[in-house]
């Protein structure tokens, strides 16, 4: 019996990317399809190599496809393909470079470089093509951490850009190649500090990347204002330790990337638990839970968490970080693990993003029934606080598998009204109600479906 490309497709709609909640020939997944006589052939093209899922949707495609009367051998071939974030702003200082991720932290010793060099080279292991910008100026450990010290960029002679360094896959740059003295004491106010920030970014002969992340000091000054103004960030992540002391200080950090509408991929709890190296017993030092819990109090993505051991500083100190020197170690596993969600999370974010048609410009929610927004384009948009309570898309208020409407506009408080709304990245707002709910995030599509 015979069959067609279409019913090869039929067949494959039947496979749900779990994040971004579409099967993937909608997805435009589906590459190169060749069919000759019972074979059939064809790519998955993933939108990053680090896909979390990408063994499983290989085993779905072939099981789905060979249910087809008449298939009798299927040939799979996994490729990735990693999107430009949609910004909606140019970059004009690195238009080579796809995905820029800040890592970032509200207070020092975390551990935020070493979580910034470990997952640069996880990625790159998948196969991505990843570079490492160390910029922070006070403080630079990168060189050390990958084994390059002592040494000074080169310049190239076309463009007049420095020429990164290229060590375990990735290529890197840092303040620290730029001093003749490696224990020098870096004295910079914080517009020189924002100027070299400015030459890392334009100045460098980055290439084509997939990712660069971007090693930023702690706290919240000006060279995180000086990155956000210069260049669109894909995205940031943010690193805590579990105490609480750090997870509210770190807070501080988040509070500012969503207020420049700067996405947040997740938060990495780093040094969850101490690995005894005899017994191999998880002992919580600081405490437990602290990143997981200001994941959810927050509302964002909680992307795992690294546990402390010995060989984590020693590797460091070598000059190999860990996921090169022991990949098989539990903070290896967790580095590689983390990779792959934080890959995920930014294809959500930028698919997400890529289906904004219009964007608010102000939300106004002094009126205690209506809230009215301003779109960018002019329209403005009067909703009903009760209904659109209502339409609130969280999986407690709409069931995920069929769609259907959990909570009816009966059953809310008339009175019920917005106390705080915050931006989530570029493409959604987070209400926060009087009923004492708020876990649910409206994407501007969604807003302005209900405005019209």
């Amino acid at each position: 019996m015979s069959f067609s490309e279409q019913d090869v497709l039929t067949a494959l709609r039947k496979i749900q990317d779990p994040d971004l909640h579409q099967d993937i020939v909608s997805l435009n997944f589906i590459k190169n399809m060749k069919i000759n006589g019972s074979k059939v052939g064809f790519d998955i093209e993933m939108t990053t190599p680090a896909c979390p899922v990408k063994d499983l949707f290989k085993a779905q495609a072939i099981a789905e496809v060979k249910k087809i009367s008449g298939v009798t051998e299927v040939d799979v071939t996994m490729t990735s393909n990693v999107r430009q974030a949609p910004t909606g702003i140019k970059n004009l200082n690195m238009p080579t470079v796809k995905n820029l991720i800040a890592v970032a932290s509200g207070k020092g010793g975390v551990g935020k470089s070493t979580v910034s060099a470990n997952l640069a080279l996880a990625l790159a292991k998948t196969g991505a093509a990843v570079g490492l910008m160390d910029a922070d100026v006070y403080g630079p450990s990168i060189p050390r951490m990958l084994g390059v010290i002592g040494k000074q960029p080169e310049t190239d002679p076309l463009s007049k850009k420095m020429i990164p360094f290229e060590k375990h896959g990735i290529k890197f740059m840092s303040v620290g190649m730029l001093q003749a003295e490696s224990d020098t004491a870096l004295i910079w106010r914080g517009p020189m500090a924002s100027k070299l920030i400015q030459q890392f970014l334009g100045g460098v002969e980055w290439g084509v990347l997939d990712y660069l992340l971007i090693d930023l000091p702690p706290g919240t000054g000006d060279i995180q204002l000086t990155l956000t103004q210069s260049v669109p960030l894909a995205g940031a992540i943010i690193v805590t330790t579990p105490q609480d002391v750090a997870r509210t200080i770190t807070q501080k950090g988040l509070r500012m990337f969503q207020q420049l509408q700067v996405p947040i991929i997740g938060i990495v709890e780093n040094m969850s638990g101490f690995v005894c190296e005899h017994c191999h017993e998880v002992t919580p030092i600081f405490k437990k839970g602290g990143g997981r819990k200001m994941a959810e109090e927050l509302m964002v993505p909680f992307l795992g968490e690294i546990p402390l051991e010995q060989i984590i500083a020693a590797d460091g100190d070598y000059g190999v970080p860990t996921v090169a020197a022991h990949p098989e170690s539990p903070s290896g596993k967790a580095y590689e693990l983390i990779a792959m969600q934080m890959a995920a999370q930014l294809s959500i974010i930028n698919n997400a993003t890529s289906k904004v048609t219009a964007r608010p410009k102000e939300v106004d929610t002094k009126d205690p029934s209506v809230t009215i927004i301003t779109w960018e384009d002019g329209k403005v948009a009067r909703y009903p606080n009760r209904y659109l309570r209502s339409m609130c898309p969280c999986a407690q208020c709409v069931n995920e598998v069929t769609g259907e409407r959990m909570i009816k506009v009966e059953s809310i408080d008339p009175a019920v009204r917005i106390l705080a709304v915050a931006p989530v990245g570029r493409y959604a707002l987070h209400f926060q109600w009087s009923d004492g709910h708020g876990t649910g995030l409206y994407s501007f599509d969604t807003l302005r479906k209900l405005g019209e």
